[in-house]
């Protein structure tokens, strides 16, 4: 099997902001002082939010739910000292679909968070990964 390799360029605007650019995709702005846009430890959170949020999306679509709303709120709790990485994350899935019941939510969460989801696995092996479920 063939390895895949992203390419992805960076490009400096002014102070701590950047440009970012991934193949043909629209850019990305990213403000390390998190003033004018995400900065970069609230993008791995909205990377890793949006990487189980498709799984999730992927798997029910597989177990023919009809999703009606979907959201996903993320908490990263980061250290004290530097590098003042994340130690834990925690996000939170609001579910709303037709023939969707906690099990099957929880098995599509499951399944992403523990298999499929690449920048989970990306994350340091550490770092505690936990989750809840509101139906509604």
């Amino acid at each position: 099997m063939a390895q895949e390799t992203k390419l992805a360029t960076l490009t400096w605007q002014r102070e701590m902001e950047f440009e970012g650019v991934c193949g043909s995709a629209p850019s990305v702005h990213i403000d390390g002082s998190n003033q004018t846009a995400p900065g970069p430890m609230a993008l791995l959170l909205l990377a890793a939010g949006s990487c189980t949020g498709s799984d999730v999306v992927s798997i029910l679509e597989k177990m023919r739910i009809e999703l009606q709303s979907f959201r996903i709120e993320m908490s990263g709790t980061r250290r004290e000292q530097e590098p003042r990485r994340y130690i834990a994350i925690h996000l939170t899935y609001h579910l709303s679909g037709t023939g969707l019941d906690e099990a099957k939510g929880r098995r599509a969460i499951d399944l992403s968070i523990e298999k499929y989801c690449s920048v989970i696995h990306s994350l340091a092996p550490d770092i505690r990964i936990t989750y809840d479920l509101v139906l509604g």
